[in-house]
């Protein structure tokens, strides 16, 4: 008797009995493809994007204070997005887990080599996820097992201290290991031609 494992016509995912994708499987990934292709074709309009993102954030917040309700899908939705930013200020490789002779590090000096600031979040994945919560915040609102009923003034008080802590403890960061996630002000070197 032979060892081998036979796979059976339709194991394989997304494949019907006879071997060929199911009309379910070829949609989504049909669907997949349009929506990546959209997505790469964007990449450029940086401001574009997060044009929509604010105005899709502002319809969000015009629905939650008409409907009066779902502050705690709202309360998500911003912690969410404060874990977003810490995550697009800090850098990829923490400075502070980094021995003195471990991996390269951030200039201290005016003469000393440039190294780009590499951000533990890009700027397209921080864009993109933003957008996805919001989405997912906006359908939420749609479903009134996510309103649970709360004293929203408290959400708002600990929403602004969680971000005041958050971000004095960012920017501690970044004084201690000396870097700016920003471009804004930075000497830039042009090529003479």
């Amino acid at each position: 008797m032979s060892a081998r494992i036979r796979m059976s016509e339709g194991d394989s995912v997304g494949e019907s009995i006879h071997g060929k994708p199911s009309v379910v499987a070829a949609f989504f990934t049909r669907v997949g493809q349009v929506y990546q292709s959209w997505l790469d074709k964007s990449t450029p309009f940086y401001a574009v994007r997060w044009a929509l993102t604010l105005l899709l954030t502002a319809v969000y917040m015009i629905r939650v204070y008409i409907l009066q309700g779902w502050y705690i899908v709202t309360y998500a939705l911003g912690i969410y997005h404060l874990n977003l930013f810490i995550a697009f200020l800090s850098p990829k490789v923490d400075p502070s887990l980094l021995e003195e002779d471990d991996g390269p590090s951030l200039p201290t000096k005016q003469n000393e080599e440039f190294r780009p600031f590499i951000r533990r979040l890009p700027e397209f994945k921080f864009w993109h996820s933003a957008t996805k919560g919001i989405v997912i915040a906006m359908i939420c609102t749609f479903f009134d097992a996510f309103n649970v009923p709360v004293f929203w003034p408290i959400l708002v008080m600990y929403f602004i201290m969680l971000f005041c802590i958050t971000m004095k403890r960012q920017i501690k960061h970044m004084i201690k290991y000396r870097y700016l996630p920003f471009t804004h002000g930075k000497r830039t070197y042009r090529e003479e031609t």
